[in-house]
């Protein structure tokens, strides 16, 4: 299980620093600005001591890099395989789309490793390609609408055949890659209102389907085995507390459903076939975390860690730390977070960092790619009333047959390119932002081969002179661009 694992990997890595012989042997610093000046750009790396400021801010960090200050193990950072992102990728031609996937998931590009994907249709899906017409929105049993209890007509449809062969080809290329199932509906027969999509009134699971939809996981994550692809973990609900309808794909699920759905049905259905993959719990914002105290509280044996979404009012990570607290066995990730041309240039290096200092062992953006839909500033594939603002990490244009990165795809593989899985967070102190998110915030990592990593957020809009002392006694001063991410390498 995941705490088994955690506390392994934080036990070995206690006397890392002393007993591993540094990898690196020099500084480096690398940047990327909100103008795209610099996209992962080397730039001068901080000096030993307290340097020769060139005039301008200053800022003091300090960073507790001895074992009083290790905290959680990394697994990694990514975003979204929707069948949006399946259908833009697809539609590159092959030397673009190997390209792109290895710099998506590689240390040629952001060296991906946490992928989330849809159990059938998200707000990101298309239409099957046998028919156009067809709506989008679909699951593995639909059984034109009729109940079908014992799961006779699942299957994975067109797209989750095309889903399932391109998580393989994924995972061929970053075999540490983690996949995260998530569904945003049960199949329709299997809810009060009867509807896949459009009704939010009654939008639940009809508890005489519990056996059912538990089956349903078991099914799906064997499919996706059959198929090469082995589902690492999954959650029982995308944004359980969002039930909408005008077309959305959504059900409604409350913390006591969801925690006798996965004590009483889906758990032990997994633990009858030999299914080793493990749940997280929630999958929603971080307004509402008495839901994954009482899935844990109710169904903890069977849950490994809880997913938190970016899209609260008024965001405030500590609540992981609160979290974290109360359940210090338990994993915690960030699994959702939009980007778009209506989020701030900082929205991936924020909603990671921020979730780092706060516990989480990774972040993954809503959405890996899409391509443009017309002149609006609008993106998909995307079904009916959607997310049609949704632009991602990458952008492509199948009639150029080319992709360009996004702002956000730089900001998260300042963190995701230099902090590998298995390094360990370290506590710190001096992060702060004025009102508007003005400031400073930084977060720090040992990493496996006993060196350090410093990702450095600037939102001011000039030059900040930091520095940095460790516990351990070094001290590191260098230019932080206004703007800008910056990753320290130190050795």
């Amino acid at each position: 299980m995941l705490f088994a694992v955690f506390a392994l990997m934080a036990g070995q890595a206690l006397s890392a620093r002393s007993n591993l012989k540094a990898r690196r042997t020099i500084e480096q610093a690398f940047a990327s600005s909100s103008d795209l000046t610099y996209k992962l750009t080397e730039i001068d790396p901080p000096v030993v001591g307290t340097g020769t400021p060139s005039g301008g801010s200053t800022w003091n960090l300090a960073i507790d890099d001895t074992p009083s200050g290790y905290k959680q193990v990394i697994d990694g950072f990514g975003g979204t395989v929707t069948d949006a992102t399946v259908a833009v990728i697809n539609e590159l031609p092959p030397h673009k789309r190997s390209q792109l996937l290895r710099e998506l998931l590689t240390k040629e590009g952001a060296n991906f490793k946490l992928l989330r994907f849809s159990i059938g249709a998200s707000d990101l899906s298309t239409p099957p390609a046998y028919d156009p017409e067809e709506p989008p929105a679909y699951t593995y049993d639909d059984n034109n609408g009729e109940d079908d209890p014992e799961l006779k007509g699942f299957r994975l449809r067109d797209r989750g055949e095309a889903l399932a062969k391109l998580l393989k080809e994924m995972k061929d290329i970053q075999p540490e890659a983690i996949l995260l199932g998530s569904p945003w509906s049960a199949p329709g027969w299997m809810k009060l209102n009867k509807a896949l999509i459009g009704l939010a009134e009654d939008n639940s699971l009809d508890p005489k389907y519990n056996t059912s939809y538990a089956q349903y996981f078991v099914k799906s994550i064997e499919a996706f085995k059959d198929r090469g692809v082995d589902v690492d973990f999954f959650t029982l609900q995308n944004e359980p507390l969002n039930s909408q309808g005008d077309g959305h794909i959504t059900m409604y699920q409350s913390a006591d459903q969801a925690a006798h759905l996965i004590r009483d049905y889906v758990g032990p259905a997994l633990q009858e076939v030999g299914i080793d993959t493990e749940i997280w719990a929630y999958d929603h914002n971080t307004d509402n975390p008495s839901y994954a105290e009482t899935v844990v509280d109710i169904a903890g044996q069977y849950v490994s860690a809880v997913a938190w979404h970016c899209y609260a009012p008024n965001l405030d990570w500590t609540v992981l730390t609160e979290f974290k607290k109360r359940n210090p066995t338990r994993g915690q990730y960030m699994t959702e977070c939009w980007t778009s041309h209506l989020t701030p240039w900082y929205q991936s290096s924020s909603n990671t960092i921020g979730p780092l200092q706060n516990w989480a062992q990774g972040t993954m953006m809503r959405t890996l790619g899409t391509w443009p839909i017309g002149s609006n500033d609008t993106y998909g594939p995307y079904i009916p009333h959607g997310c049609g603002t949704c632009r991602g990490l990458f952008v492509a244009d199948a009639g150029t047959a080319t992709y360009e990165y996004t702002v956000d795809y730089y900001m998260l593989a300042q963190y995701s390119r230099y902090i590998p899985k298995g390094a360990i967070i370290l506590d710190g102190t001096g992060s702060y932002s004025y009102e508007g998110y003005q400031g400073i915030q930084s977060v720090a990592s040992i990493n496996p081969d006993s060196s350090l990593t410093v990702v450095i957020e600037n939102t001011f809009a000039n030059d900040v002179n930091v520095t940095v002392d460790l516990k351990s006694g070094d001290r590191w001063c260098g230019n932080v661009p206004p703007q800008s991410v910056v990753t320290w390498l130190l050795p």
